[in-house]
């Protein structure tokens, strides 16, 4: 028997103490870079966008990698690639941890809008008020004080 998945997620991670060093003018390139990097690893991304301190990744992935490894594989392969072109200057590495979150196939063109006006979104909402509304939605228990 073939195996057959189905599974969208939406993976969020911050710059390191949730600073403002990804600057726009370099964005556009490390989400082309990242779009590169989880094709590589058979897995689908359908969209990415953030502002300068995260990123929010929706992304079918591939049965056979752990959604740990692809964050842990994207973090260090960005870093090199931030450090060696001089993407962001001020960047100083990402935050410990992630948010994986999954959403069923029909909830899939309103998340890629959701993360597609993350820039707009942001004018309103934290990133602190956005990641515990999200936390909050899937059910997931936290300690606010581990949060950031």
């Amino acid at each position: 028997m073939s195996t057959y998945t189905q599974i969208l997620y939406q993976l969020v991670f911050t710059t390191k103490d949730r600073k403002n060093t990804m600057t726009e003018v370099g964005q556009e390139r490390l989400y082309r870079f990242i779009w590169g990097l989880v094709e590589n690893k058979k897995c689908h991304l359908y969209r990415i966008n953030g502002t300068e301190d995260h990123l929010h990744i929706v992304t079918h992935i591939h049965p056979m990698i752990a959604p740990a490894l692809l964050i842990k594989d994207i973090k260090l392969a960005c870093s090199d690639l931030i450090k060696e072109e001089k993407l962001f200057p001020c960047f100083n590495g990402w935050q410990d941890g992630y948010g994986a979150f999954t959403y069923s196939i029909s909830a899939k063109d309103n998340l890629i809008d959701y993360v597609k006006n993350q820039k707009e979104h942001h004018k309103k909402f934290s990133l602190r008020e956005e990641y515990i509304a999200l936390l909050k939605e899937h059910g997931i228990e936290f300690d606010e004080k581990y949060l950031f």
